[in-house]
This record gives C-alpha cells, sequence and structure tokens, in this order.
C-alpha cells in the first residue's frame, strides 16, 4: 500500500476584517446623553455644573464621531513558523490577541514601532470567525513551542 502524500503543517493566515463597532458606537452614544447630566447630578456648584455639562456633552459626541470615522482595516495573522503578520499590507513587528469573553483584542506594534490596537466586538466578529482566530493563535503558540531554541 503507498503511503499518502506528506501534508503541510502550515496553516492558511487568518485574514479579519475590522470596522467600528455599532454597539461600541450606541454605547458611547448613550455615555454622551448621560455624561452632562451626571455633572448636573453631582455635589458641584450649580453655575460650575451649567457650564461644565454642555463641555461633557461635546466631548462624548466627538469621541462617537471619532470612533465612527474610523476607517475599516485588514489584518492577517500567519500561523506557523513562516510568513509575517501584517494590518492594512504593511508587516508588523509584534502582534498578539488577547480575550476577554467574547472581545478580541489585538495589539500590535507596526514597522516604525507606533503602537496599533484593534477591539472586534461580537457584531464585528461573528462566533464562526472568532473560533477561527482562536484556532489560528492557538497554531501560532504550538509552532512557537515547536521552534527548536538557538545555540
Amino acid at each position: 500500500m503507498p503511503s499518502s502524500p506528506i501534508s503541510s503543517l502550515r496553516s492558511a493566515p487568518c485574514r479579519l476584517e475590522w470596522r467600528p463597532s455599532r454597539w461600541l458606537l450606541a454605547a458611547l452614544g448613550l455615555l454622551a446623553i448621560l455624561a452632562p447630566l451626571s455633572v448636573l447630578g453631582s455635589g458641584l456648584p450649580r453655575p460650575l455644573a451649567w457650564s461644565l455639562a454642555p463641555i461633557a456633552a461635546a466631548l462624548a459626541l466627538w469621541q462617537v464621531r471619532r470612533e465612527a470615522g474610523r476607517a475599516p482595516r485588514s489584518l492577517v495573522l500567519a500561523t506557523g513558523s513562516a510568513g509575517t503578520d501584517s494590518l492594512d499590507g504593511e508587516p508588523l513587528r509584534a502582534c498578539d490577541v488577547t480575550w476577554r469573553g467574547p472581545l478580541a483584542f489585538v495589539h500590535a506594534v507596526d514597522r516604525d514601532g507606533r503602537d496599533v490596537r484593534l477591539a472586534w466586538w461580537p457584531d464585528t466578529l461573528p462566533a464562526p470567525r472568532r473560533r477561527e482566530l482562536r484556532l489560528a493563535v492557538a497554531a501560532r503558540a504550538a509552532s512557537r513551542r515547536d521552534r527548536p531554541m538557538a545555540p
């Protein structure tokens, strides 16, 4: 019986699209409503509270607009020992994925040394894609354990 061909130990890279989360935008919008109310309900003197309330609302609305205006990003995580991670086609020096329940967080360092942070909420990363990302991260960790140590 002929032996089966040797399969590749390398997995396909994990490709993810990042976009601003509608859930996050809704939460920030709610904070834009609650921020001036909390200033007015605080123990600040009334004239100071009434002058700070519009500032709190403006800053919260600015945050919503800034987050909504962020451009979509494309992340490619190389699995296995070969290949490099990239963000929008640019190689990354380092890339780390962490989890907080259904939220996925990526902290990366681009080739210029700048920090890049992305967060995927459940509305932007559905369950099958979360599973794919978890498997890709596990494959990366396994391939790094299997590498021989340098002398």
